[in-house]
């Protein structure tokens, strides 16, 4: 059944070159088939989580998912990011006044409206109606308006939800103490952001994480690669706009250097800790190949 599965419009769509087929053939859509056999095992709507560092695939898999779910195993499926359920740029710029500057760059947790995001969860989970989904534009920095939502029949089968910190556990407080680059060391001298960040992991997100099912990690060989894997994200975004939309979220390469800075001690944290506490991990190269699945 599987096999007969045309995977060119979903290359074509994400621009992936041709062996990225042969990588869905053999690791993605039997993890599909499996996901598949438990919701119907359980009859209810099964939430998987994605998670990897930027630049990973998350998106891309989580797209392929939903899209077999939908098309070749006859399921109901919505693909969610936690993206999208970034803080306004006005509301950064309140927690960037009252709590730390660093707080006004997207990304780290802190910067994610929770309560929101478990609320469509469990709509999408329970209710029987329309649910409007919230929408994050990157080129502009910004949550789109709710006229601009993604809407979405419920209850749904399975939501696939990806996201880079998804499932990180906090750290310790000795873990804070010294810096781990030099956004850290010059701009977060005292610890204020990184320990608002690591008591909104405590606070706050293990709500969020306990709606998942299913966690699936990407595991990146090391944070090194995240750069190269982010540029190509952001050269993918530039070719995707227009003229007539707006490029002001489009990061110069400097730019991106010193926003992926935000990222780096969690995402090394992540790929420390989470293979341990994930059901399904895959091994990367640094080509994003998949070397090993346990």
């Amino acid at each position: 059944m599987m096999s007969s599965f045309d995977l060119s419009p979903f290359l074509a769509k994400h621009q992936l070159p041709q062996h990225y087929a042969d990588i869905a053939q053999a690791w993605f859509l039997p993890l599909a088939e499996q996901l598949a056999k438990k919701q119907q095992q359980h009859a209810k709507t099964l939430i998987i989580g994605i998670n990897g560092a930027q630049g990973s695939g998350k998106s891309t898999l989580t797209d392929l998912l939903v899209s077999t779910f939908k098309q070749s195993l006859g399921l109901s499926a919505v693909a969610l990011s936690l993206d999208d359920f970034y803080l306004s740029k006005q509301q950064r710029q309140h927690l960037a006044d009252t709590v730390h500057p660093l707080l006004a760059t997207r990304g780290v947790p802190g910067t994610h409206d929770v309560e929101l995001a478990i609320n469509i969860l469990q709509q999408l989970n329970s209710s029987t109606r329309t649910v409007i989904i919230p929408r994050f534009d990157k080129a502009i920095d910004d949550r789109l308006p709710q006229a601009e939502w993604q809407v979405c029949s419920a209850p749904v089968d399975i939501i696939v939800v990806e996201g880079w910190c998804l499932g990180v556990q906090a750290q310790t407080d000795i873990s804070l103490t010294t810096a781990c680059n030099d956004l850290e060391q010059q701009q977060d001298k005292d610890g204020r952001w990184r320990q608002y960040v690591n008591q909104q992991l405590v606070n706050h997100y293990p709500a969020l994480f306990s709606q998942l099912d299913e966690l699936i990690m990407l595991q990146a060989p090391s944070f090194d690669c995240v750069y190269q894997w982010r540029l190509q994200q952001e050269q993918k975004l530039a070719k995707q706009l227009t003229q007539q939309q707006s490029t002001t979220g489009v990061m110069t390469e400097q730019a991106l250097q010193r926003f992926i800075m935000h990222f780096q001690r969690l995402t090394e944290h992540g790929l420390a800790t989470l293979p341990m506490q994930a059901d399904v991990t895959f091994e990367l190269d640094e080509n994003r190949q998949i070397t090993n699945r346990y």
